[in-house]
């Protein structure tokens, strides 16, 4: 299993917009990949529901977590996904 830390960029925070395309994106890599806050118990991130239910907010750290061939890959890429401000895109 692949962990990384991401800290969330979008002024919103992960709702709507946001979480719309990393839900896409998270759902293009063909793995289980979930995230959650340190400590928390992760939701799957291929589910727009369960990513806004997590409510994270601008500015916090969220961690993901990914299982399968490609896995740091699929990570790295959501990682550089997160850490953009996708409102002002």
């Amino acid at each position: 299993m692949s962990q990384k830390t991401v800290t969330i960029a979008s002024s919103v925070g992960l709702h709507a917009r946001p979480a719309s395309l990393f839900v896409e994106a998270a759902s293009a890599t063909g793995l289980d990949v979930e995230i959650g806050r340190p400590g928390e118990d992760p939701v799957d991130a291929t589910s727009i529901l369960g990513v806004m239910a997590l409510g994270a907010k601008h500015g916090e750290e969220v961690v993901l977590t990914a299982e399968g061939d490609g896995a740091d890959e699929a990570l790295d890429s959501l990682v550089a996904l997160l850490s953009r401000d996708l409102d002002a895109e």
